[in-house]
């Protein structure tokens, strides 16, 4: 008999182990809403409905062109519900205005909204005096979360999470990715990506950074470098040259210098950085572009989780490069 429960144990062990969905590598691309995004990952499930849904809950937190958002009710001065996703942006979002001495400030929204790249536009010329007078409710210390509500201290400020988003969006993904036990997988949003384990060949992720050219289109796909990631990291570029607009005979980027209320005038053309998750690289990306080469040294250094690679143009007018030695490893030669 008890030959005969040992055979039969082995069956179904057997059994069970044919029954298991096999792991494999699946990849979707989606259009849907404002941002494209694609996942590719290896599973033993078809998770593309929960992928979706974690973009539709992430829009409804903290998309600010979406009226019924979260932080669409906070600019408003509305009671809301704040949720988790709202709050981990929020206090990743302070947490790198501290690091950065304020390069990163999600309440410049006014400005940005005035030079006409923000959810709302306005057709005034931006002037000192325009500057001057929205200055008054910009400032990342004029904002607190205290037990799940925003507190302002003026009403008139506004919140824009862009610069953290795609990173944001990123991370959640791998959050469900992770629950669903994938170990290899590779994330990207709106250009920002977020990586864990290998390919499907069983390499390092390969991911290119593109040249920075006037390219509003985003059809540029002229690669300056590329990066090699095997493991778990996250990495974002931050860059004026797909997102600017040219007023008389001047061209003006995206990236908004809080502390002046002007587009960002340094000679950084893109930045990337390489941090343990993609909404640390995304805000850090763009603080690094409004900081510049100098400055980004400095937060490399206090900093040691950060890896950067700087494109920037030199007095000659010539394409050049900057890395932090933490990014040297992850350069294909």
């Amino acid at each position: 008999m008890k030959h005969i429960a040992t055979v039969f144990i082995v069956l179904l062990v057997i059994l069970t182990i044919g029954c298991t969905p096999r792991k494999e590598f699946r990849e979707m691309v989606c259009y849907e809403l404002h941002t494209p995004y694609s996942v590719k990952y290896e599973a033993n499930q078809n998770l593309e409905n929960e992928i979706r849904q974690v973009m539709r809950d992430y829009y409804k937190a903290i998309n600010p062109f979406d009226s019924t958002s979260i932080i669409a009710h906070v600019n408003r001065n509305e009671e809301v519900e704040i949720d988790s996703i709202f709050t981990m942006v929020f206090n990743t979002a302070m947490q790198v205005a501290e690091a950065t001495h304020g390069a990163l400030d999600v309440t410049c929204a006014p400005y940005i909204n005035a030079w006409g790249f923000g959810f709302k536009t306005d057709s005034t010329t931006v002037t000192q005096a325009v500057i001057d007078s929205l200055s008054q409710f910009v400032g990342y210390n004029k904002v607190a979360l205290v037990d799940g509500k925003v507190i302002k201290k003026d009403p008139r400020l506004l919140l824009n999470f862009s610069a953290l988003g795609d990173g944001c969006a990123c991370d959640l993904i791998a959050h469900l990715l992770d629950i669903h036990g994938a170990t290899n997988y590779m994330i990207e949003v709106g250009g920002e990506v977020r990586t864990s384990g290998h390919n499907q060949r069983g390499t390092a992720w390969h991911i290119g950074i593109v040249t920075p050219e006037d390219d509003p289109d985003g059809n540029n796909s002229n690669l300056q470098a590329i990066a090699l990631l095997d493991g778990r990291y996250g990495l974002a570029t931050s860059g004026n040259y797909r997102n600017f607009y040219e007023r008389n005979g001047r061209k003006y980027g995206h990236t908004i210098n809080p502390a002046t209320g002007f587009p960002a005038e340094q000679d950084v053309l893109s930045a990337t950085v390489i941090a343990p998750t993609s909404i640390e690289a995304d805000a850090y990306a763009t603080a690094l572009m409004v900081m510049g080469r100098e400055k980004a040294r400095e937060v490399a250094t206090e900093n040691k989780e950060l890896a950067y690679y700087l494109i920037y143009i030199d007095a000659n007018d010539s394409i050049c490069t900057e890395q932090s030695a933490s990014f040297d490893r992850f350069l294909k030669k």
